[in-house]
């Protein structure tokens, strides 16, 4: 595929809403983390917040999560109409198809690797997905370094790929990652052209960052500074829907407000 680097307006000074695309991640950017993902609920200001932004950029957004693709539609009322899901083994098109990687055959050895370590330490809770199974231990950060072990050998053995984030390990079938899924996007319409922005909290939102700077673009990570991609930062979710809906209503995405990281 060719490279398309659109040109747009200097990132320091903003960019359009007619020549944005917004790529968002869910947790820990539009809701804020929690303890398990079940306790992340349907917020209906959020929704609306979404409903008016794929309006005004014209179809031009995209959710990039590590959920599944239907646990973003439940928690957002299908508010947006693509969805990448799995970190990007997952992806509905604008055209409405669902894109989807097989699991990988020996999934389910770590599925019960994950259950068996789960029952051996309270507060573990596993997420099992379409082609990948994650272990959570927010409950448990004492866990995090035999967690992590356990990960290794797993991968060595299977063929699976480790996958860090905040407070949780995953195992998945080797594939599409969030900056694939978004250079796909790129390469559609109504996204084709425009300049992507990609907000995001965690270590799987990296390749996003590195993405939209081949397009254009720019990152903003959301939380405490670390070592990172993105040219923006912004303390938390709500001060991410704050950008948003003042950035919609005045009808350019300004990092003016945003933390410079570079």
């Amino acid at each position: 595929m060719t490279l398309v680097v659109a040109n747009s307006e200097d990132r320091r000074s903003g960019v359009r809403a007619e020549s944005t695309a917004l790529f968002l991640d869910f947790d820990g950017t539009l809701a804020p983390l929690a303890c398990t993902p079940d306790e992340i609920e349907n917020n209906p200001s959020l929704n609306e917040l979404l409903r008016q932004a794929q309006t005004k950029l014209q179809g031009r957004l995209a959710l990039v999560s590590g959920r599944e693709i239907a646990a973003i539609d439940a928690l957002i009322d299908r508010a947006a109409n693509c969805v990448a899901g799995e970190h990007g083994l997952q992806r509905r098109t604008p055209q409405g198809v669902v894109e989807s990687m097989a699991a990988h055959p020996r999934l389910a050895e770590a599925v019960d690797a994950f259950d068996a370590m789960a029952r051996a330490h309270q507060g573990l809770l596993v997420e099992c997905k379409s082609a990948s199974v994650a272990l959570h231990y927010r409950l448990a950060p004492s866990a995090a370094e035999a967690i992590a072990d356990l990960a290794t050998r797993l991968s060595q053995t299977t063929g699976l790929a480790v996958q860090a984030g905040s407070m949780v390990v995953e195992l998945r079938s080797p594939g599409p990652s969030k900056g694939t899924a978004l250079r796909a996007y790129m390469a559609e319409a109504p996204f084709r052209g425009s300049t992507p922005i990609f907000i995001g909290d965690d270590l799987t939102d990296e390749s996003g960052f590195s993405e939209v700077e081949q397009f254009g673009g720019f990152g903003v990570i959301v939380g405490e500074r670390r070592p990172t991609g993105a040219r923006y930062r912004v303390a938390g979710p709500q001060r991410v829907l704050d950008w948003i809906s003042r950035s919609l209503e005045n009808n350019v995405f300004d990092p003016g407000s945003l933390r410079w990281e570079g």
